[in-house]
């Protein structure tokens, strides 16, 4: 079942989610980009805060995956994916994928690690392409708020309806 994420009820397990799956980047993402916690409660904090909304995946009561959807003027911003270590391989990331897209009437775009083929693989098994370098950079900077070593170290994926 998806269900919209309570973030105050949900905080601590986003969190732990987020840095259980995370660990997959270690040793492939730059040195520079990781760190422990990937992702840290302030920064989190922040990411829901500029309007990351996140959905989760559950299943017994236990939530099993969490993708977050950020609305931002003529786009869709799939941010944030990560599915339990202890749950991937089961279909929660297209799931969760499927019922985010569903949200929204505009093209989605998505920002990922260029050497997380993994990633990149399984957003284009859901119909997603990458943009050229250029496009990348430009779309990085207007609707991402990150620093540029991450963005000469990311991709962007966008969805069949972007022009």
């Amino acid at each position: 079942m998806i269900v919209k994420s309570n973030h105050k009820k949900d905080f601590n397990t986003i969190f732990e989610i987020i840095n259980d799956a995370s660990v997959a980047y270690k040793g492939i993402i730059p040195k520079d980009r990781w760190k422990e916690p990937y992702m840290s409660k302030e920064e989190l904090t922040v990411q829901m805060e500029e309007g990351v909304e996140f959905w989760s995946y559950v299943e017994n009561n236990k939530i099993l995956g969490v993708m977050g959807i950020q609305f931002k003027e003529d786009v869709t911003l799939i941010r944030h994916a990560y599915v339990r270590t202890s749950a991937r391989k089961k279909g929660i990331g297209g799931k969760l994928l499927n019922h985010l897209i569903d949200m929204t009437n505009f093209p989605v775009l998505i920002g990922t690690w260029s050497d997380a083929s993994w990633a990149i693989s399984f957003y284009e098994k859901h119909n997603f392409r990458m943009v050229s370098k250029n496009e990348k950079n430009n779309l990085l900077k207007k609707y991402w708020s990150v620093p540029d070593r991450q963005i000469e170290t990311s991709v962007v994926l966008v969805s069949s309806d972007w022009c």
